[in-house]
C-alpha cells in the first residue's frame, strides 16, 4: 500500500512532515499549533484563541482530504498547563457533535514556537 500525503495551503507546517498522511481508509492528521497562515507566527491570546486557531488548522486539512470533524475517530489533545483544560474543552466542543470521536488530553512541558495547545487527529474515510 502506498501512502497519501494531503497538504493544505491555509495550515502551516514548521518542519519536514505532511499536513495529513492516508493509508487503508484513515487519514492521520499531523498536529497542528496555532499557528496563523498569514503571519506564520503564533496567534495571540490565550488558551480559547489558540484553541480556536489549533481548530482552524485542522479543519483546513480535513477538507484538503475531502473530510470534515464528523468523519475524526480519535483527538489527541496536548496542553502545557492543564488548567487551561475547561477552556480548551469549551471550544473543542463547540466543533464536535454526538458521538464524539475517542479523545486523549495530555499534559506536557513545552509544544512548539511557545503554543499553549497542540491537536492531531485520525480520520476514516467511511464512519457508519
Amino acid at each position: 500500500m502506498s501512502i497519501i500525503a494531503h497538504t493544505s495551503p491555509d495550515a502551516v507546517s514548521v518542519g519536514p512532515y505532511s499536513h495529513a498522511a492516508e493509508i487503508a481508509g484513515f487519514v492521520y492528521l499531523s498536529g497542528q499549533t496555532p499557528l496563523d497562515k498569514g503571519t506564520g507566527k503564533l496567534v495571540e491570546g490565550g488558551i480559547a484563541v489558540q484553541t480556536d486557531q489549533v481548530l482552524k488548522n485542522l479543519e483546513s486539512v480535513l477538507k484538503a482530504a475531502g473530510l470534515s470533524f464528523s468523519d475524526v475517530v480519535k483527538v489527541q489533545v496536548f496542553l502545557t498547563d492543564m488548567k487551561d483544560f475547561p477552556e480548551m474543552n469549551r471550544v473543542y466542543e463547540s466543533r464536535f457533535s454526538p458521538p464524539y470521536p475517542a479523545r486523549s488530553t495530555l499534559g506536557v512541558a513545552a509544544l512548539p514556537l511557545g503554543a499553549k495547545v497542540e491537536i492531531e487527529m485520525i480520520a476514516a474515510r467511511s464512519r457508519s
